[in-house]
C-alpha cells in the first residue's frame, strides 16, 4: 500500500521542513492563518527550486465561504491556467452553490482547464449539504482526491463519516484526511477508517526576529501578533509518517 502524507504549507522554509520530515507531496498556499488563500506565483517558483517533491497549489482567492462571484471565478481560472504553465503538478479547489452542492458546470470549467493535472476537492467539501451526494459528483467529474475532515472541525470527530466515504470511494477518489492530524491520534484514524492519505500542517510557533517590539500598533486581528510566525516543524512530520510506515508496513506482512 502506498500512503500520501501531503504537508501544507505557506512558507519555502515551511516547505523545506516538510519535505525534511518525511512529506511526500504539499499543498501550497498563503495565509494558512485563515485557512489558506492562493499563493503568489513567485512563492511557487521559489519553493520549486527548493524541494523535490510534488507541488499542488490551493487555488482560493479569498478567505471566507466557497460561492464566488462571476469576478472571483474569474480569477480562479486564470490561476489556475498561470500554475499550470508554471508547472504545478495540481490544484486544490472547490466552487459551491448558495444551496450548499458542488457548482458542477463550474468545477466542469476547472476540470477542462487543469486537464492533465491532479485535481483535490478541497474542505470546501466540507460545507456541503450532502457528503455522500457530493463524493459521488466529484467521480463523475473526474476529481482525484478529496481533502476532509469529516464535516467537523477536526477528522478525528468526522472519522465515521471518512470511514464511509473511503468505504464508498471505491477507489475512484482518494480520500485525504486533514483537520487536526497529529501523531497521537495518527494510529486510530488509520485502524479506525481505512484511510491511509493525510494531510497535515505540522506547525509550531517560531518567535519574530524582531528585536525591537511595539505594542500600540497592530496591523490584522487584535488576536493575532506581528511577532509569531507559524511554520512546519520536521519532527511533528515525521512522527507522523514514522508511524503511517509502521502500520503500513505491518498490514503489508500480515497480507503476505
Amino acid at each position: 500500500m502506498k500512503y500520501i502524507l501531503e504537508g501544507c504549507v505557506d512558507s519555502v522554509e515551511s516547505a523545506v521542513e516538510a519535505e525534511k520530515g518525511g512529506t511526500n507531496r504539499i499543498e501550497l498556499c498563503s495565509n494558512l492563518i485563515i485557512g489558506g488563500t492562493t499563493p503568489s506565483i513567485n512563492l511557487f517558483h521559489v519553493v520549486r527550486e527548493k524541494i523535490n517533491i510534488k507541488i499542488n497549489v490551493l487555488v482560493r482567492p479569498r478567505f471566507g465561504d466557497f460561492c464566488y462571484t462571476d469576478n472571483e471565478f474569474e480569477i480562479i481560472k486564470r490561476d489556475i491556467e498561470m500554475f499550470k504553465e508554471a508547472g504545478a503538478d495540481g490544484v486544490v479547489i472547490g466552487v459551491l452553490t448558495p444551496e450548499g452542492t458542488l457548482d458542477i458546470d463550474r468545477v466542469k470549467e476547472i476540470m477542462d482547464i487543469a486537464k492533465g493535472m491532479h485535481v483535490t476537492l478541497h474542505r470546501a467539501f466540507d460545507m456541503c449539504k450532502n457528503p455522500l451526494e457530493s463524493l459521488e459528483q466529484a467521480k463523475e467529474l473526474g476529481i482525484n482526491t478529496i481533502l476532509t475532515s469529516g464535516q467537523k472541525n477536526n477528522c478525528y470527530e468526522g472519522r465515521e463519516l471518512i470511514k464511509e466515504l473511503v468505504c464508498r470511494s471505491d477507489g475512484e477518489v482518494d480520500i485525504l484526511v486533514g483537520g487536526g492530524v497529529k501523531a497521537d491520534i495518527i494510529e486510530d484514524m488509520v485502524l479506525e477508517t481505512g484511510a491511509i492519505s493525510y494531510h497535515m500542517s505540522g506547525k509550531v510557533v517560531v518567535d519574530s526576529l524582531m528585536k525591537y517590539r511595539t505594542s500600540d500598533v497592530n496591523m490584522g486581528l487584535d488576536s493575532l501578533s506581528e511577532y509569531t510566525i507559524w511554520q512546519t516543524s520536521r519532527e511533528n512530520i515525521s512522527r507522523v509518517k514514522n508511524i503511517l510506515e509502521a502500520i503500513i508496513n505491518n498490514s503489508t506482512n500480515q497480507i503476505k
